[in-house]
């Protein structure tokens, strides 16, 4: 069976930048599993693994567009501390949802403080990254009806909606 729309596909992976520093990895965290042709995964990792098949190991390098997009700098902005709950523990790195001017749901992430006012980032922390992933296909198997409904893959023992 080869990689396909409407399948739903086992990953063990690597992630890494150009400088080959380690983004993230399956090792450890059980398999990676996704339903190919759902917008599930970026782009250029889903394209470059259409017609693979079980025990096929792909090296693929994903330019920033076919990924999480280029860095846009009007997504930072500064906010008045007091837009955050009273009391509430800012720090660098921390990681908020917030509403786009359109409404919709983005999270944007703590990048400075300065006095009253909280700079934070509304890019993916991976914008503007190309990345390098070393991907061997574990398994590949049909979607279930429910699967497709979903629009996303489930584990073994029923939905999980955490990728």
């Amino acid at each position: 069976m080869q990689i396909a729309d409407q399948k739903v596909i086992t990953l063990d992976y690597v992630l890494k930048d150009d400088e080959g520093t380690l983004i993230d990895s399956s090792e450890g965290k059980g398999d990676f599993v996704y339903l190919h042709g759902a917008r599930n995964i970026v782009p250029g990792l889903e394209n470059a693994l259409a017609g693979k098949v079980v025990g096929d190991e792909v090296s693929v390098a994903v330019a920033p567009e076919e990924g999480y997009g280029e860095r846009e700098e009007e997504l930072l902005q500064t906010v008045p501390k007091d837009m955050f709950e009273e009391g509430a523990e800012i720090n660098v790195g921390m990681q908020f949802h917030a509403q786009s001017p359109e409404g919709e749901m983005m999270i944007v992430t703590v990048v400075e403080l300065d006095g009253d006012n909280v700079i934070v980032d509304g890019n993916h922390p991976l914008a503007g990254v190309s990345l390098n992933f070393d991907v061997k296909v574990i398994d590949i198997r049909d979607a279930t009806a429910e699967e497709l409904e979903h629009g996303h893959a489930h584990g073994p023992d029923g939905e999980h909606h955490d990728h």
